[in-house]
Formats: C-alpha cells, sequence, structure tokens
C-alpha cells in the first residue's frame, strides 16, 4: 500500500508461482519503491523481520542475491527508513497488506491476474460465509451417538491434495548462535529436527488415532533462522494422491520438528517456548481450497 502526502492512497499487488515469503516480501517493497520518485522521503512499514533487519541491522544476506541488488539500487535512490510490525495484530495498514497478498496468491493460483483492486478485503475469501468452505457440516469423527469413529473414505476419489504448516520454536539468542555453530554434541540440530519432521509425517497415522494411512508423495520440512535472533521459523509441506486430505501430516511434521529441536538444546535452554503452529493452506478434494487469513 502505498501512501503519499497529499495523494490518495493506492493498494498494489501481485504473485509469482513456486516462490517464498521473503521474497515476494523484498518484491514489494521494491516494486513500491519503483513507484515512489526518486529523491523522495519514505517510510517502510513492513512485519518481514527478514527484510527490516537486513536492512538495518546487517544481517547476512544468504539468499536471494539478485533481489537484494534490486533493494539496494531503489533504496539507494531514495531517503528511507524503516519500521517493523508486528504481524497480524491489528495494524490497519499491515492488515490491509496481508489481504491484499492472500487474495493475489488465490489470483495466482486460479490463473487470474493477481491485481487486486482497493478494499479487497470481501474478495479474500469470496461472498459471505466462504471463510467456511472447506468445513463439514458436523464433526466427522463422531457417529449418531456421539461416538469416535474412522471416517469412511472408500467411495471418494483419489485426487492430489497438498497441505502446508507453519510454526515457530523461540529460545535465548545465545542457544540460536549455538544451534549455527553446530555446538550441541548430539549432532546438527536443524537436521536431525528436519528428518525427525519427515518421519513423523509418515507415521501421523499411528500418533493421532482416526486419520488415516496415506501414501505420501512427498514431505518436505523447512527450517529457517534468519528471520531473528532467537527464533527458528518450521514450515512442512506434505503432498499425496488420496481419498483424505494431507494437514495432519503437515502439522505433526512442524509439531515433531519442533518438538526434536527442544530435546536437542533444552540441556542448556529449558525455557524454549514452541508456538502459532497452523495449517497455512491446503488444496484437493470435495471442499476446495483453503489459504489461512
Amino acid at each position: 500500500m502505498l501512501r503519499a502526502d497529499g495523494e490518495e492512497d493506492r493498494d498494489l499487488s501481485g504473485g509469482e508461482l513456486r516462490t517464498t515469503n521473503n521474497r515476494m516480501e523484498m518484491t514489494a517493497i521494491i516494486r513500491g519503491l519503483d513507484e515512489v520518485p526518486v529523491g523522495a522521503e519514505v517510510l517502510i512499514t513492513s512485519d518481514s523481520s527478514y527484510v527490516i533487519n537486513t536492512m538495518t541491522r546487517g544481517w547476512k544476506r544468504k539468499a536471494n542475491q539478485d533481489l537484494w541488488a534490486e533493494m539496494d539500487r531503489t533504496v539507494g535512490e531514495r531517503r528511507v527508513s524503516w519500521e517493523w510490525v508486528r504481524g497480524h495484530t491489528g495494524h490497519v495498514e499491515n492488515e490491509r497488506a496481508d489481504r491484499l497478498a492472500v487474495a493475489a496468491a488465490e489470483a495466482i493460483r486460479d490463473g487470474r491476474p493477481a491485481a487486486v483492486p482497493a478494499h479487497a478485503s470481501d474478495r479474500v475469501n469470496g461472498p459471505k460465509g466462504a471463510a467456511d468452505n472447506n468445513r463439514e457440516t458436523g464433526l466427522t469423527h463422531l457417529d449418531d451417538s456421539g461416538a469416535a469413529r474412522m471416517v469412511d473414505v472408500g467411495a471418494k476419489p483419489d485426487t492430489e491434495r497438498v497441505a502446508v504448516a507453519a510454526g515457530s520454536i523461540t529460545m535465548r539468542p545465545e542457544t540460536l548462535a549455538l544451534v549455527r555453530s553446530g555446538g550441541f554434541e548430539k549432532g546438527d540440530v536443524l537436521a536431525v529436527a528436519r528428518i525427525a519432521g519427515v518421519m513423523a509425517a509418515k507415521n501421523t497415522s499411528q500418533l493421532i488415532p482416526l486419520c488415516h494411512p496415506l501414501p505420501l508423495t512427498q514431505v518436505v520440512v523447512e527450517l529457517d533462522d534468519s528471520t531473528s535472533d532467537d527464533r527458528i521459523e518450521i514450515t512442512a509441506t506434505a503432498k499425496t494422491t488420496y481419498k483424505t486430505g494431507v494437514e495432519m501430516e503437515a502439522l505433526t511434521a512442524v509439531s515433531v520438528a519442533a518438538l526434536t529441536i527442544y530435546d536437542m538444546c533444552k540441556a542448556v535452554d529449558r525455557g524454549m517456548r514452541i508456538g502459532d503452529v497452523r495449517l497455512l493452506r491446503k488444496s484437493g478434494g470435495k471442499s476446495g481450497d483453503y489459504i489461512a487469513e
């Protein structure tokens, strides 16, 4: 969102297939700056610790070198200051930008133009009630008498299904420094957690009583320690071609990866906190697609 003195606010949005959150955060800032006259004074507000801390605190640029070069160009041509805000806490402009980003991502996925009009919050989830389009009308794991049951999916067709979940584990900065340096006797913390997450996804039906065993075609667990000096972000993607979804597999992978990090680091930091485990998006099946707000 662009706001200039004496001018009406402008909303700009777009998207790309097969990208990352960090690249899209960078691209949004670059494209926004390109809309601002050279030499202008600019305040950039973002919930991206990755971008803000790299530009203001000298975080190492381990990836996205092409975009960092563009960032340096656009920033160097203007008088830029930076402000970090916590996401999903009611910050008006940040929430507005998040709605635009979600709408653009949906458009890209559906093959529609990614640009969306200003004040598009009514289009993020569609008509009233559409946010519930992936909910069943009742609790499917209970029978008519209220007893727990495994749902019969035998009549459903096999379709490609994908789920992406995320979470994080927060620790003392010195603990994360040890993780980065490989200073734990048990071994490479991130490598072990990544493998644990994959194994957990493959064994979800043995951990969650009413889950179906699924023929998983892919599980990817990503651990990002570059967004903060005290937190590791965890993302898991699970895929299958089957009769039921893989949300639980993705969520289980994130949870066990976080627990593994805790186990490997607890000798030096028992106050670590696992949190914000949630489903980011899913696709496939009769219930359709879901993208978290």
